[in-house]
């Protein structure tokens, strides 16, 4: 089996997660901590919450504590657009930051790294601020408040006070330090080395005057992320206080399996591994029913006597994420585990509702048009 192995940009193998808390030195999400919220935001937990699929952070509490003292936080995420179209995994992240925008009522900022896929990906530049603005309108489509959110493309929003705190920053790590974080060798371009000063200041209230200038300039960010992305924001709450700036807290999620089960993350460049915005209701019918890995008996007698194994069926896995219904996802557990159901039928479950969540995707993301985007991207002043 491959060596499990998770870095900003790949992941492989079947990821450990407990492991992976342990080695990147953050904490497990504590029952006690989402019932905290609950009682913070008189809302019920969102189901990524009471699921699991954000289950580490770092300093949340002392996140909810400040807001509990009237003291406001604003939201920080971010997409790479490598890719025309997002997939299920991608919108993860989104549905979740905005949720917590919605209860908790703050302001969102959210980068394109144009730069980075240029970098990484050996992109054109005008193909990846193209594919800035295509993933932008997916973005939009999850349901931000166009008041308190400012979306914002590197290769747009480079300069000012951005990139003052860039260069605070990069002078403030070593090449020695960027290569023990994030492994670099000889043949790195030098573009990827400096990259994490980029992807660290949008942690910094003083990157967006316009939104925080004056008495919010010290205002605590909190990042909803992959897992996958912690090496960039530990080093981030590493050099902030030598910047005068509060550490970042972070919720980590999970990563969103590929429908071939533990391959690590879905990923864009296999369009078979993924469930895209875009798919058709015929495409998504297709795709999970040839190649969403069942847990489920290799005959019909085995399925009957044995049950499945949900901690490796892939249909089950993708209900825990998207099924809002928390009976109905218990119910469907014990069924399918006891072999009362078949993998066909839960297969058809979910077909049902990645196909309505998807159409409604796409009748949303026809409404989003270049004026909206453009309103979504200004620099102004948002509602705080």
């Amino acid at each position: 089996p491959e060596v499990p192995a998770v870095d900003p940009w790949e992941v492989k193998g079947k990821v450990d997660y407990a492991k992976l808390i342990e080695q990147f030195g953050c904490q497990k999400l504590e029952r006690r901590l989402i019932e905290r919220f609950e009682r913070v935001t008189g809302k019920p937990a969102h189901p990524f919450l009471r699921r699991g699929v954000f289950f580490a952070h770092r300093d949340l509490e002392q996140v909810l504590d400040a807001y509990e003292k009237g003291e406001k936080f604003y939201l920080y995420t971010g997409r790479g657009p490598s890719s025309e179209a997002l997939h299920l995994g991608h919108l993860v992240p989104f549905m979740f930051t905005k949720w917590l925008q919605d209860v908790f009522k703050v302001p969102l900022v959210i980068q394109l790294t144009d730069d980075e896929k240029c970098l990484w990906r050996g992109l054109d530049v005008a193909e990846a601020q193209r594919l800035a603005r295509e993933n932008t309108k997916d973005i939009i489509a999850c349901g931000f408040d166009v008041t308190r959110t400012f979306i914002f493309s590197d290769f747009d929003y480079m300069g000012g006070e951005f990139y003052k705190n860039i260069n605070r920053f990069s002078r403030a790590v070593t090449f020695n330090k960027a290569r023990g974080v994030f492994g670099f060798e000889g043949e790195s371009n030098i573009g990827k080395i400096s990259f994490c000063s980029t992807q660290a200041c949008p942690a910094f209230p003083t990157t967006f005057p316009h939104i925080f200038g004056g008495r919010k300039k010290h205002m605590q960010c909190l990042i909803p992320c992959a897992i996958d992305q912690d090496p960039y924001f530990r080093l981030t709450r590493e050099v902030a206080p030598g910047m005068g700036m509060h550490k970042p807290a972070l919720i980590e999620s999970i990563f969103f399996p590929a429908l071939q089960g533990d391959s690590g993350k879905m990923s864009a460049s296999d369009p078979n591994s993924s469930i895209f915005v875009t798919d058709t209701p015929k495409q998504i019918k297709t795709k999970v029913n040839k190649y969403a890995v069942s847990g489920g008996g290799e005959t019909l007698a085995e399925q009957r006597e044995k049950g499945a194994d949900l901690s490796v069926d892939v249909p089950f896995k993708y209900l825990t994420f998207f099924l809002d219904d928390d009976a109905r996802l218990a119910h469907i557990g014990q069924e399918y585990a006891a072999g009362r159901m078949l993998t066909g039928e839960v297969k058809a479950v979910l077909i049902d509702v990645l196909t309505e969540m998807v159409q409604r995707h796409q009748r949303t993301r026809a409404t989003v048009t270049d004026d909206v985007v453009d309103a979504f991207m200004g620099a102004r002043p948002l509602v705080i």
